[in-house]
C-alpha cells in the first residue's frame, strides 16, 4: 500500500524514483480505506531531507499511511524556504483538534542548550502533553528522545566530553519487544550527539524499559511499559552520506571535529561510507507501524484511550 504524499512535495519525486509506492493526494481521495495518520514533527534543520529520510522508511510496509508535516508555531525555521513551509507544513495550533495513530518528533541540533532556553520550549511541552490524549504511539528521535524523557520523566541529560558520532555497533536487552521483532542480537545505527541519558537514570524509573543500547554510544532504545512511547537516542533515518555532509560542514566551518566512528572504510574520508543500518531502520519503522500502531490502535480514533504516564 503507498504513503499519501501532497504531489508536489520534493520528497515525491525522490520516493518515485527510488520506486517506492506513493500516492498524491488527490488519487487518494478517490480510496475507500482507512489510513494509518501520522504526524511528524521536525525539528530538524534540513526540512526536506529529514522528510524525504523519515517517509522512505514509513513507506516500506503494506499499510496506507497518510502524513501530515508539523512545524512550531513559535519558531522560524532559517534553513529551509518559507514558502516550502507554508505550502506543505501546518503548525500544532493548527492540528491539535485532530488525533493521529502515530506521532515522529524528531531531532534538533541544539543538544548544548538547556531545555528551557530553546525558544519553542514551552510550545513543545505543550504537544508532548498533547500527544497522551490525542496520538496512540509516539517515537522521539536524538534531542527529541532527551526532551520527551525529560518532560514525561524528568530524565536528565549531560554534556559529553567530545561528539558522539559515527556508525556504533548495539546489542538487543529485550528481544521479545514488539518493535525490535525480527531483529538479530546486534544492529547497527549512526549517533551525532554532543549530550546522552545515562543508563542509571532511566533505569531507576520503573515504566521504562532499555530495548537496546551500545558498548560505546550508549542507550539506543528505549520504551514506556505500554510500548506507545519510544524513544531513540540515534538517527536510523539517516542516508549513507548523512555524517559525511556533517563532518565536511563542521571541518569547514574550523571546528574540532573527530572523523566519525567506524564510518569510513580504513578512517579514509574519500572512499564510499560504510551503509549497513538501513536494513535495521526499515525492520524498525516496519514494526512500529505493524505491530504498535495498525494492530493496536483503534479504528475510530475518537475512541482512543489517553496514555497514562507511570513512575
Amino acid at each position: 500500500m503507498p504513503i499519501k504524499i501532497p504531489n508536489d512535495l520534493p520528497a515525491f519525486n525522490t520516493l518515485e524514483k527510488e520506486r517506492i509506492f506513493v500516492i498524491p493526494n488527490d488519487r487518494a481521495q478517490h480510496q475507500d480505506i482507512r489510513a494509518l495518520k501520522i504526524a511528524i514533527l521536525n525539528l530538524m534543520p534540513d526540512k526536506i531531507s529529514t522528510e524525504t529520510q523519515l517517509l522512505r522508511l514509513l513507506s516500506n510496509t503494506p499499510l496506507h499511511v497518510d502524513i501530515d508535516l508539523v512545524q512550531m508555531g513559535s519558531h522560524t525555521s532559517k534553513n529551509t524556504s518559507q514558502e516550502h513551509m507554508l505550502a506543505f507544513y501546518q503548525t500544532f495550533s493548527e492540528v491539535r483538534q485532530n488525533r493521529y495513530d502515530g506521532l515522529i518528533i524528531t531531532g534538533a541540533p541544539i543538544e548544548q542548550l538547556e531545555f528551557e532556553d530553546v525558544d519553542y520550549w514551552d510550545e513543545l511541552c505543550e504537544v508532548m502533553e498533547w500527544s497522551k490524549t490525542n496520538v496512540f504511539s509516539s517515537i522521539h528521535i536524538c534531542w527529541g528522545a532527551q526532551a520527551a524523557l525529560h518532560y514525561h520523566y524528568g530524565v536528565p541529560k549531560y554534556p559529553l566530553k567530545a561528539k558522539m558520532f559515527g556508525n556504533f555497533k548495539h546489542h538487543i536487552n529485550v528481544p521479545e519487544s514488539l518493535i525490535l521483532k525480527g531483529f538479530g542480537d546486534v544492529f547497527h545505527c549512526p549517533h551525532s550527539r554532543h549530550t546522552e541519558v545515562r543508563h542509571e537514570d532511566i533505569e531507576r524509573i520503573g515504566a521504562l524499559s532499555i530495548l537496546a543500547e551500545s558498548d560505546e554510544a550508549g542507550v539506543q532504545l528505549v520504551s514506556d511499559s505500554s510500548e506507545r512511547m519510544f524513544f531513540q537516542f540515534g538517527h536510523w533515518e539517516y542516508d549513507r552520506e548523512t555524517l559525511a555532509k556533517e563532518y565536511y560542514r563542521d571541518k569547514n566551518k574550523g571546528l574540532d571535529i573527530a572523523l566519525p566512528y567506524n564510518y569510513f572504510p580504513d578512517n579514509d574520508p574519500e572512499k564510499k561510507p560504510i551503509f549497513n543500518w538501513s536494513c535495521s531502520a526499515n525492520l524498525l519503522y516496519s514494526n512500529w507501524l505493524n505491530y504498535c500502531v495498525y494492530q493496536r490502535t483503534p479504528y475510530d480514533l475518537g475512541e482512543l484511550e489517553p496514555l497514562v504516564i507511570k513512575p
